[in-house]
């Protein structure tokens, strides 16, 4: 066997190595979709999303929160939530929340029973949206 040739199935058989030790199967994150472990959420296809996602987006189209971050958290009368949500980190987020920006227009909700409950499924739907692994619209959940 030339050199050359012995290069190339060296370089063959790393490619295979690291293909087969992807957990992905070599997908990339067309499989899981879920931008590392440490993602709050999981999400197949774009649109699929495990219970505590599904619920904190059942939470964002109750609230009506569109009116002001617009359908598709591009921003309205409030900011960008595509764009916050890169930033903003899961503490601030929940003191936002509750809290609200009154001088800003934006209203607290600490008194809701369904943001106290599914505060944590609405972040995880939004920081999925920001991190562009969650597309817009219509959410179900993974099967």
């Amino acid at each position: 066997m030339k050199s050359s040739q012995r290069v190339l199935v060296s370089a063959l058989a790393l490619l295979s190595i690291a293909v087969n030790a992807d957990d992905s199967g070599g997908k990339g994150n067309e499989g899981n979709d879920s931008k590392g472990t440490d993602a709050p959420y999981q999400v197949k296809d774009g649109n699929k999303v495990d219970p505590q996602t599904l619920m904190g987006w059942k939470t964002w189209r109750a609230l009506a929160c569109e009116r002001c971050h617009g359908a598709q958290q591009e921003g309205l009368v409030g900011p960008a939530l595509v764009q916050s949500l890169k930033v903003l980190s899961k503490e601030e987020f929940h003191t936002v929340i509750m809290n609200g920006r009154p001088e800003k227009g934006m209203p607290p909700f600490n008194a809701s029973d369904m943001v106290n409950k599914n505060w944590e499924g609405l972040y995880a739907y939004l920081k999925g949206r920001a991190d562009g692994q969650i597309q817009p619209g219509r959410l179900t959940p993974i099967e």
